[in-house]
C-alpha cells in the first residue's frame, strides 16, 4: 500500500515522455446532449432545463485532457449549432477533434432526459439516441492511421455497440468501425474498454453476442462493474450471489473474493488487467466508493479504504474514476504500479467530480492530488499485493 513516504513516486506527473507528440489517449463513442430541469419540476411540467454534456468516452477524454495527458475524441456529429456545441467543448478542454466526422446538419445528436432524485424518490433518465449522428459512424469515416499514429491507448466503452440494436439497425456501424480502428492501430497501442451494460440499449443475450468475441484476447484493459458482470453472464463474487448482486444486497467484500472476481473476468475476457469500481448508495445524497484493479501476472491493490463522498450528481463518475485509472497505467505502466497509482487517481477524482453538478469531471490536477495526498496519509486496511 502506498504511505506518505512513497507520495512522491505516486502523484508525480511522469508527463516528460508525451510532450512534442499527438494524441497518447484517443477515444470513440458518441456524446450526448443532456436535458436536466432547471426549476426542481418534474421533466413533463418543467419550464426551464439546464441543456449540458454528457457520455461515456467523452467525459473520459475530458478528465485525461485535464490531467495532462494529450487526447482525442473520435465521433460523428451533425452539422449544426449542437454538434459545435460538442465539438467545442472538447476543444476548450485541449481535446484533439481534428478526426471528429460530421454529418448533415438534419441528422439527430443523441439526447439523455434526466431527472435528479432525492430520497428516496430515485433519479430516472430516458435516452434519444435511436437513429444519432453518432450510431451511424461507419468505416472510411475517419483517418484511423493518422487519429492514432502517437496513440498509447484506445478506448471505447460497451455502450457505443448497442447503439445498433437501440435503433434496430441491420449492421453495426460502430463495430465495423471499431474494427477498422483496431487493425490500422500501431503494435504497441493499447486497447481498452468500459463494458458498460445498458439494458436500456441491448438485451444481455444481445450484449452477450457482441461483447464476448470483441473483448476477448483484443482489449487489453477492461473496466467493469460487479453488477454488469452479474446481471450478463452470471458471475457472482463470493459470497454475494448473481441475485444478491442485481439487487444492491452486497455489503463488505473481502479482498480474497475480489481477487477470485477479478481472476475470474481476466480469464473469462483473456485481458491484460481488469479494473473494478465498487458503489455503496447508502441514499441518494451519501454514497460510499472503493476499486480495485488486477493485472494477469497477479498483482492486485484495491482502495486503501471505502470512503464516503457527498452526491451533487452521480452521472460521470464511473467514467472520471477511468480516467484517473488510465492516468497511472499511462504515466507509470501496466504493471503493479501503475495499477496503485491508477486506483488511487481514480478514487480521488470521481469522489471530486460527484461533488459537481453534471457529468463533465471539471477538477483540477491539484484537486485531485491534495485528495491523493489524503487518501495516503490517511491510509487504511488494504494492502498492495
Amino acid at each position: 500500500m502506498a504511505d506518505a513516504n512513497a507520495l512522491g513516486d505516486i502523484t508525480k506527473d511522469d508527463l516528460a515522455g508525451f510532450a512534442g507528440k499527438g494524441a497518447a489517449f484517443v477515444a470513440l463513442g458518441e456524446t450526448l446532449v443532456r436535458d436536466t430541469p432547471s426549476d426542481q419540476q418534474r421533466l413533463e411540467r418543467t419550464s426551464s432545463v439546464s441543456i449540458s454534456l454528457a457520455g461515456s468516452e467523452y467525459t473520459l477524454a475530458i478528465m485525461l485532457a485535464r490531467l495532462g495527458i494529450p487526447s482525442a475524441y473520435i465521433t460523428r456529429l451533425p452539422d449544426n449549432p449542437y454538434g459545435w456545441m460538442i465539438r467545442d467543448t472538447a476543444r476548450s478542454q485541449g481535446i484533439n477533434t481534428d478526426y471528429i466526422a460530421w454529418a448533415p446538419k438534419a441528422e439527430p445528436v443523441g439526447r439523455f432526459l434526466y431527472e435528479l432524485g432525492r430520497t428516496p424518490r430515485k433519479s430516472i433518465g430516458w435516452y434519444q439516441r435511436m437513429y444519432s449522428a453518432a450510431s451511424r459512424l461507419g468505416p472510411g469515416m475517419v483517418d484511423w492511421r493518422g487519429a492514432l499514429q502517437d496513440c498509447r491507448l484506445f478506448h471505447t466503452s460497451g455502450i457505443t455497440f448497442g447503439l445498433a440494436n437501440h435503433s434496430q439497425y441491420e449492421r453495426n456501424y460502430l463495430l465495423e468501425t471499431f474494427e477498422e480502428a483496431l487493425s490500422m492501430k500501431p503494435r504497441e497501442c493499447m486497447v481498452g474498454l468500459d463494458f458498460n451494460y445498458r439494458a436500456t440499449l441491448w438485451s444481455k443475450e444481445q450484449c452477450r453476442a457482441v461483447m464476448t468475441p470483441l473483448v476477448s484476447g483484443r482489449v487489453d484493459v477492461l473496466i467493469t462493474t460487479i453488477e454488469d458482470m452479474a446481471a450478463v453472464y452470471g458471475i457472482g463474487c463470493g459470497q454475494w450471489t448473481p441475485e444478491q448482486i442485481d439487487k444492491g444486497e452486497v455489503r463488505e467484500i473481502s479482498d480474497q473474493d475480489l481477487r477470485a472476481f477479478a481472476g475470474r473476468v481476466g480469464e473469462l475476457f483473456k485481458v491484460k488487467a481488469v479494473g473494478l469500481t465498487i458503489r455503496y448508495p447508502d441514499t441518494f445524497e451519501q454514497h460510499r466508493w472503493e476499486s480495485a484493479a488486477m493485472d494477469a501476472q497477479g498483482h492486485f491493490y484495491r482502495s486503501p479504504a471505502v470512503r464516503s463522498m457527498s452526491l451533487l450528481d452521480r452521472l460521470g463518475g464511473g467514467d472520471t474514476w477511468n480516467g484517473g485509472f488510465y492516468y497511472g497505467l499511462l504515466t507509470a505502466g501496466y504493471g503493479a504500479q501503475g495499477l496503485e497509482k491508477g486506483v488511487l487517481v481514480g478514487d480521488a477524482a470521481t469522489r471530486l467530480k460527484q461533488t459537481l453538478m453534471f457529468d463533465l469531471p471539471i477538477v483540477t490536477k491539484a484537486e485531485v492530488r491534495d485528495l491523493m495526498k489524503e487518501d495516503i496519509a490517511g491510509g487504511g486496511k488494504r494492502v498492495s499485493r
